[in-house]
């Protein structure tokens, strides 16, 4: 006898109809670098960087469900915060100030001692780190795999609801990318946008391209070179600078040249946050750094130090202040 088994409407599994998820246009200011070749494999979209932003703020990826990627990314820091070095789960302090992560899609190396290169593999570090979350990606997975915002989220991201790590990584990058800031007052300027410079801002300006600009080049404000400027050393004996990813004596104490765009936001400054604000910068500049056999040649050659009047500190400052894209900080 054969046997017919009837499947009911209640029965057939529809498929999961396909969702609009354009792709979220990048496109290059004036003069910025072009964009890091991870970028062409992880382009943003519509739901992508929607999942990313809620990913990005939820709490749920510690250890204690305190600490999201934004509680030390702030935006009203320009992505930083106002700690002079990370505070996480259970007040543990980590090892280095928080980078802002502004205009990331344009940068080649990531963290003060650029041991990441391809900013998906970033979002890991914090998660796993005993001083941030101290958490593990299979952790955080189970912990949001039955919210059902997310399974709709991630549905709509990447055509089903499944919720894997490098998913994970994915959208909180396409979110990141995203964090474009090049509306402050300078762009306008060099945009001629019907602003200009005050005279003071002018004046720093000029000074700050004879000064500064050798390192703080280019329209990210940094040429992305790792140097020794003979800042304070940080007094945790785990902090050894580039040399800890590179292994090479030379790189010892040397750091990622910061980008000092909404730079009137991230202070404390250095990084371990050694300077409370630009002024103490300056001055310690001023005074004279630390000497070292790797000490930047710039400084080596003006006897370890950057001359300045206190009219030239404050001009500088004055026109570091027109970096300041108020829109992106939402101030």
């Amino acid at each position: 006898m054969l046997l017919f088994l009837s499947c009911k409407r209640d029965d057939v599994i529809e498929p999961i109809a396909a969702v609009d998820n354009p792709e979220v246009p990048l496109l290059i200011p004036p003069g910025f670098p072009a964009m890091n070749s991870s970028v062409n494999a992880n382009k943003p979209t519509l739901y992508g960087v929607a999942l990313g932003e809620k990913l990005f703020n939820e709490e749920r990826f510690s250890e204690d469900n305190t600490i999201s990627c934004a509680s030390c990314h702030q935006p009203s820091h320009a992505f930083a915060d106002q700690h002079t070095k990370a505070v996480g789960v259970y007040g543990r302090v980590g090892l280095r100030n928080v980078p802002p992560i502004q205009n990331m899609a344009f940068m080649t190396f990531y963290n003060w001692d650029g041991n990441i290169l391809q900013l998906e593999k970033q979002p890991l570090v914090p998660i796993i780190t005993h001083e941030e979350m101290n958490s593990s990606i299979l952790e955080v997975v189970g912990k949001i795999g039955g919210d059902a915002d997310y399974k709709e989220l991630f549905t709509k991201a990447f055509g089903d609801e499944q919720i894997t790590p490098d998913r994970i990584y994915k959208s909180i990058t396409q979110y990141a990318y995203t964090l474009v800031s090049a509306n402050s007052k300078y762009d306008r300027v060099k945009r001629n946008e019907g602003e200009s410079f005050s005279a003071i801002e002018a004046e720093g300006y000029q000074i700050f391209q004879e000064k500064c600009a050798s390192c703080h080049a280019t329209a990210l404000f940094t040429d992305q070179s790792f140097r020794n400027v003979g800042f304070p050393l940080n007094p945790n004996r785990d902090e050894v600078g580039r040399a800890r990813v590179t292994g090479d004596p030379d790189d010892y104490m040397r750091f990622r040249v910061p980008s000092l765009r909404n730079i009137e936001y991230t202070a404390p400054y250095g990084s371990f946050g050694q300077f409370p604000t630009l002024k103490a910068v300056l001055d310690y500049f001023d005074k004279g750094v630390l000497a070292a056999d790797n000490l930047d040649p710039m400084l080596k050659e003006n006897e370890n130090r950057i001359s300045l009047t206190e009219q030239e500190k404050q001009a500088i400052i004055t026109f570091l202040n027109t970096l300041s894209d108020h829109t992106f900080v939402g101030k």
